[in-house]
């Protein structure tokens, strides 16, 4: 069949010609058959019939600013028009602006100079974070790493994720890390109450180097045999989970006390996700390294990065070679960068998400009062995250998110007279969180609509 033809096939014959052709090792299939969309504009996505569904979840928080924001693309296409292609190894002027930009704002942040490296996907940026450190580190290997935490897929990455079904099927790769409870206070791995518990897992992880026989320290030398600990500041995929104030802060001194490098992987939350550029301003703590991705290019000619420390990236520490990926600091991938950064710097993102992720946390609240199977909500900026529990309000009711999930993909939630569809995004650590991370640019009217399409849904459902 020629290409022609294959391009005027429907959805039945698309889905037959994916069921047959196409590899699911790159696709989860959370819903049977899987959604085909056609179009997309700011908030929302279409399906082949045209139907509207609103996107709380934006590609994982790749689309932060909008679907066809008219501005990053227009100076995506200028790019196309004028240098669309050039070899990694001869310079153009977006790359060098744009690794200056995110240098110098991430120095006015965090009062550290430092230099900015490029890659194609979180994943590779973070393997580029395990080199840095593993050569500034004199090639110590070991790492920390939070449960729950999420970091990638690919071989190295998997061994800092803490998800054992990344590493099942290809063994190990290098080091697995050694991974510590992340404080999630409203379910307590140590069974501690936020209001009493003094930092208890702050206090479980410092034990560690209490004596050398907890496998972690040379205590006559005062040395770790860790190199770094790669966090988020806020969990990702394990659902959204918000530290509470002061934690790193704590968790900081110690790394420092014992010469272990901080790692942040910013790559969800990072370009004002939470309403501050990297997401670690909101903790009063100062990493080594900072991994990013996803939200930087909106979407478009992905591209992702590192910035590190002066001391950890110079070229006399870190030479030319070091690493390199044919497409890291694609043209069309830089301007995009330099155009979604211009547009959060006009557009104040900093108050416009602080704002509307203050309004839909107050209607969230809401719905948790009113429905007893809404067991959590919290957020920070629009990174914001509804646990669905049984009527207990804390035992996870899986199923339940899951049959909201599927029924928001149906697109026949009416509301006024209207059908709409809602893509929503199931994670945590039981696989009953719905990680809220909507379009920085929604607007409350839209928020009010979600409100009534997660509220059918709920009342379809429970």
């Amino acid at each position: 069949m020629m290409i022609k033809e294959l391009k005027a096939a429907g959805e039945k014959e698309l889905l037959e010609l994916e069921a047959e052709y196409c590899s699911f090792g790159d696709t989860v299939h959370y819903l049977e058959p899987p959604k085909i969309f056609e179009s997309c504009d700011g908030s929302w996505l279409f399906d082949m019939e045209g139907r509207p569904y609103l996107d709380m979840q934006m590609w994982y928080s790749a689309v932060n600013f909008g679907y066809r924001n008219r501005e990053i693309e227009e100076a995506h296409t200028r790019q196309m028009t004028k240098l669309p292609q050039l070899a990694c190894q001869y310079l153009h002027k977006e790359k060098i602006l744009l690794s200056a930009v995110i240098a110098m704002e991430t120095e006015k942040r965090f009062g550290s100079k430092g230099r900015v490296q490029f890659n194609v996907g979180g994943s590779q940026a973070v393997e580029d974070s395990m080199k840095l450190v593993r050569n500034f580190t004199k090639g110590k290997s070991r790492s920390f790493a939070f449960m729950g935490g999420y970091h990638g897929r690919t071989l190295a990455a998997t061994e800092i994720t803490s998800s054992f079904r990344y590493r099942r099927r290809y063994g190990h790769f290098g080091n697995r890390a050694e991974f510590i409870p992340y404080p999630y206070c409203y379910r307590c791995y140590y069974g501690k109450q936020r209001s009493s518990c003094d930092f208890e897992c702050v206090k479980q992880f410092e034990k560690l180097f209490e004596t050398e026989y907890h496998g972690v320290l040379d205590t006559k030398a005062n040395e770790a045999e860790f190199s770094a600990f790669y966090v988020e500041s806020i969990q990702g995929t394990g659902g959204y989970v918000i530290p509470p104030a002061g934690y790193f802060e704590l968790l900081s001194e110690v790394l420092k006390k014992y010469g272990i490098l901080l790692v942040d992987d910013e790559i969800q939350m990072g370009f004002y996700r939470t309403g501050k550029l990297w997401a670690m301003e909101h903790f009063n703590v100062k990493p080594d390294i900072i991994v990013f991705g996803k939200a930087l290019t909106n979407g478009l000619n992905p591209i992702s990065g590192v910035w590190a420390k002066e001391e950890m990236i110079n070229p006399q520490v870190f030479p030319p070679g070091s690493t390199h990926s044919t497409f890291s600091s694609n043209p069309l991938g830089t301007a995009a960068g330099l155009a979604t950064l211009e547009y959060a710097a006009k557009h104040d993102m900093e108050s416009l998400v602080r704002e509307r992720g203050a309004y839909l946390l107050s209607r969230l609240k809401e719905l948790q009062a009113k429905y007893n199977v809404v067991g959590d909500v919290d957020g920070l900026g629009l990174a914001l995250r509804i646990e669905m529990t049984k009527p207990d309000k804390f035992t996870p009711d899986k199923s339940l998110a899951d049959r909201i999930f599927e029924e928001g993909l149906r697109g026949n939630i009416e509301v006024d007279g209207e059908k709409y569809g809602l893509v929503l995004d199931v994670g945590g650590y039981y696989k009953n969180v719905f990680t809220l991370a909507p379009a920085l640019t929604i607007t409350n009217s839209e928020i009010d609509l979600f409100i009534k399409l997660f509220e059918a849904l709920l009342k379809r459902c429970s």
